[in-house]
């Protein structure tokens, strides 16, 4: 698999040149520091502190605080002004050259997924097959496969009305449903491709992102296991509040969201309804042994649940199979080896999901062109703005990298003594915690932690990417939007979202860095 540019070893002496990794080709090339030691260094910290006031403070769009903040390291590290602006241009290109043609395809996906109705198909099925015992673990599950290809905010609207609905039929206090499904979500986020914080990381340290994406699963299934039904024990004692009383029956229409408005659930659903027609009932028992369940749902019919499955693993199955092939027999050729390495590339593996939703979820769905054609399009619009962020992290990631920035980092940290993905996970939270942004946390320690990467092996490089990503959910609080939408969704005070939704983002940042840290050790 082809690896993005990243940072290279720096000699003892960063005075006298550094070693990176240019940011286009394969070689690479001596850098001169532009500036003094202690003028790089300052320079790199008032950039951070920049950025982060100017998205805190002025709540200037991170796109932009990026921008500024990428373009005054650069001149302020003595780079020439018009060599920062094209340092900073090199870095976006390349880093949108490797992730943006990823996230817009995942968000397709997802999109599809959500139109067609397989994404429900999927709870459904799985939520009437479960024991009430067994619930909790069950949304953590659904959770866990909505947020394989979903964007957080994205899967969180479609969760909220499975959850309050299964908490007020099943009778099983609604924190044991709605954190086992909120850590899946938010873990997956974290950790696995092809989200755009995993991708963005994966091309900034130049990992190889069938290894991560193997790696971010087994390390999310203790994650999830301790953060969610675990946990959710502790939490539904903390906070024992009633599901919200936010829907008559899910996709009705008759509730309302936590701003006033429509349910959460509802653009997927209208949109549903509005190319198919009026709504059918249905009725199911939940795993109490009531019969009282009664879900409305929005379309005739939908994908089965098995061609729902196979779609939502079908590029998770693809990138593993060409990592194992690399592992296993790294010299191995012939035509299988290449066909496999051709399905196992990124884009190959997140297209070809896509192709099969287009087909397959809207024929189960009864999807027409057009609808199919509107749900595609609709999808890329919100993930425009994730896309300028990524690309500017990539931009302030090669100017580190051209003033020999990245390079003094880089020997701090090796001469140190201090672990790597230790500090990865300080800065990433670091930043988190200053920005409320898991995303501008990722691609800002990306950036700062790419130069060190050089000297890993792959599975630390992949290894460093989960720190990061581990690091950039720590403690959500009031700056974060996610912290509001969890609050308004679920109904809880401020303590009481502090008490659940804030302390389960630790668990998963601190037992993910756990993670890491025991898989350093053999690796």
């Amino acid at each position: 698999m082809p690896h993005a540019p990243t940072g290279g070893t720096a000699p003892a002496d960063a005075l006298h040149g550094l070693t990176v990794l240019a940011a286009e080709g394969g070689g690479t090339q001596t850098v001169d520091p532009s500036g003094p030691i202690g003028q790089l260094i300052v320079a790199a910290l008032l950039g951070i502190v920049v950025i982060i006031v100017l998205i805190t403070w002025l709540k200037v769009h991170p796109f932009v605080a990026l921008t500024i903040g990428a373009l005054g390291v650069g001149i302020g590290a003595g780079l020439a002004p018009d060599k920062t602006v094209t340092s900073f241009g090199n870095g976006f290109g390349a880093t949108m050259t490797s992730v943006g043609i990823l996230v817009g395809l995942g968000s397709m996906f997802g999109r599809m997924l959500v139109d067609s109705g397989a994404a429900d198909r999927v709870v459904d099925t799985l939520v009437r097959r479960s024991s009430k015992a067994a619930l909790p673990w069950t949304m953590a599950l659904i959770g866990a496969l909505i947020g394989l290809p979903m964007f957080f905010e994205v899967g969180l609207v479609l969760l909220i009305p499975i959850i309050v609905l299964v908490a007020k039929r099943s009778g099983v206090p609604i924190m044991k449903i709605a954190v086992p499904a909120l850590v899946g979500l938010s873990t997956m986020h974290a950790f696995v491709p092809p989200h755009p914080g995993p991708l963005v990381a994966v091309s900034t340290v130049g990992a190889n992102l069938g290894t991560t994406l193997a790696f971010g699963i087994v390390l999310a299934i203790p994650v999830i296991i301790l953060a969610g039904p675990v946990f959710a024990r502790f939490a539904a004692r903390w906070v024992d509040i009633p599901a919200p009383d936010m829907f008559g029956s899910r996709g009705s229409g008759s509730g309302s969201g936590p701003s006033g408005g429509s349910g959460p659930s509802d653009p997927a659903h209208a949109g549903r309804e509005a190319r198919r027609g009026p709504a059918t009932q249905d009725t199911a028992s939940l795993p109490n042994g009531k019969s009282d369940f009664t879900r409305v749902i929005s379309e005739p019919r939908s994908p089965s649940f098995t061609v729902a499955l196979v779609g939502i693993l079908l590029p998770v199955v693809l990138m593993l199979a060409q990592a194992v092939r690399e592992a296993v027999a790294p010299d191995a050729a012939g035509g299988w080896v290449s066909l496999l390495d051709f399905l196992g590339t990124p884009m190959i593996a997140i297209g070809i999901a896509t192709v099969f939703a287009m087909v397959f979820f809207a024929i189960g769905g009864g999807m027409d062109r057009s609808a199919v054609a509107k749900s595609l399009e609709d999808a890329l619009p919100p993930v425009a703005g994730v896309l300028l962020i990524v690309g500017a992290g990539g931009g302030f990631k090669q100017v580190l990298i051209d003033t020999g920035i990245g390079g003094v980092i880089a020997d701090a940290v090796q001469e140190s003594g201090i672990s790597v993905l230790l500090v990865a996970w300080v800065v990433s939270a670091l930043v988190r915690v200053a920005t409320g942004s898991a995303t501008v946390a990722t691609v800002t320690a990306a950036g700062i932690m790419a130069p060190i990467a050089a000297d890993l092996s792959t599975p630390e490089t992949s290894l460093l990417v989960l720190a990061i990503g581990a690091g950039s959910v720590f403690l959500s609080h009031v700056n974060d939007a996610g912290f509001w939408l969890v609050k308004g969704y679920l109904g809880t005070t401020v303590g009481q979202t502090f008490k659940t939704w804030t302390v389960l983002e630790c668990l998963i940042s601190v037992i993910g860095l756990v993670g890491v840290l025991i898989a350093g050790v053999f690796f």
